[in-house]
């Protein structure tokens, strides 16, 4: 069931960077998210796999394009939505297998969740059944997919991925960003400085 708006106040327009380390204090994730030309570029780096993702969000946080770098030779990956829940790559191939796709998820990437999270108008003890295009990070493919986004508290939620995996459970900061996404993925500054 869906409600009101999430109350997690907008980002720094000048920009909020994050990392998330593994246990054994490797950077696992840098993230950056700035407000430039009327909207939210979030950028993403995962180390262990030279991976580089930057999404444009609009103001409502929808996500409008994705682009996936690699350092490898294999051809990068560029996705558009026209707003309306149609995707499309960069030679103009409309990929109909992602239409109704409204959330984007990277395989590997914590930060990538911001925009659901921070969009999703979900009350307290409310979920919803969305459509997700899950990006494989070191293949590239795209597979659509229902994940069931639930709000457990103000800063607390909880997605199912919907592969019979255990869920992930974990608390955002005051802009709705994942701290720690369990033991893989912890929060270096979780007060977001």
């Amino acid at each position: 069931m869906l409600g009101t708006m999430s109350s997690y106040p907008a980002p720094p327009a000048d920009g909020l960077q994050t990392r998330w380390h593994h246990p054994g204090n490797t950077t696992a994730e840098e993230a950056t998210l700035r407000w430039e030309n009327e909207a939210w570029t979030l950028e993403c780096v995962l180390a262990n796999e030279r991976m580089q993702a930057v999404m444009r969000v609009s103001p409502g946080w929808q996500v409008r394009q994705v682009l996936v770098f690699r350092d490898m030779s294999d051809p990068d990956l560029w996705l558009a939505n026209d707003g309306g829940g149609r995707w499309g790559e960069v030679n103009g191939a409309h990929r109909d297998d992602l239409d109704g796709c409204t959330e984007v998820a990277v395989v590997g990437s914590v930060a990538a969740q911001v925009p659901s999270l921070r969009r999703l108008p979900l009350h307290v003890g409310h979920g919803a059944d969305m459509r997700v295009a899950v990006i494989d990070s070191d293949t590239l493919s795209i597979t659509p997919t229902v994940w069931r986004y639930t709000r457990l508290g103000d800063h607390r939620w909880q997605i199912d991925r919907g592969d019979g995996g255990e869920p992930w459970v974990f608390e955002v900061d005051r802009h709705g960003i994942p701290l720690d996404m369990g033991p893989e993925r912890q929060r270096v500054n979780p007060d977001g400085s």
